[in-house]
């Protein structure tokens, strides 16, 4: 059962505890359809996802995100990537450093609330050592640039929602 979107947005919580179930190839793939609806400046799409089944390579991610041994325990992660050249090649410096974030995070999110609405934990990690975590995937950092870690699963536990500022604090009206 899908939830609607506001509703996905309330309920995401940072999980990190999972069942050890295996999600269906195609819900996964649902994910990374979801990611590639992101916007994403100049329709560049500068972006590329590695979905790791693999226990090995899991724990090895787990180890370059500094030791947080739930990104091994998930049974699925989805490491998020952009590759800067395809940014920069249309925008430059301002794309390489700041639109291949912006277009990976969008990404990332929309994983993150699709994944909420079927039912799925995630955590997104980004205290990791990109050229540890791009080892791990055998990747070459400067060509393709690990920016996100989700670990992914059915949730083991339900995180209570965290005191959020007010909008009054965060937010300022210009007439």
């Amino acid at each position: 059962m899908t939830k609607d979107v506001f509703d996905a947005i309330r309920e995401r919580r940072s999980v990190r505890s999972f069942e050890q179930k295996l999600i269906p190839d195609a819900i996964i793939n649902r994910l990374i359809e979801a990611a590639v609806q992101a916007p994403t400046a100049g329709g560049v799409e500068p972006w590329r996802f590695f979905v790791v089944l693999n226990e090995k390579i899991r724990t090895c991610l787990s180890e370059a995100a500094f030791g947080q041994k739930f990104v091994a325990a998930a049974p699925c992660v989805i490491v998020v990537c952009g590759v800067p050249a395809e940014a920069e090649k249309a925008y430059g410096r301002r794309g390489r450093e700041l639109y291949l974030i912006q277009d990976t995070a969008a990404a990332v999110e929309n994983i993150l609330l699709a994944a909420t609405a079927l039912g799925l934990g995630t955590c997104w990690v980004g205290a990791f050592d990109e050229g540890r975590a791009a080892r791990c995937l055998n990747l070459d950092p400067s060509v393709i640039r690990p920016l996100a870690i989700i670990p992914l699963g059915y949730p083991a536990e339900r995180p209570s929602p965290r005191r959020r500022k007010s909008l009054p604090e965060v937010c300022t009206w210009m007439r």
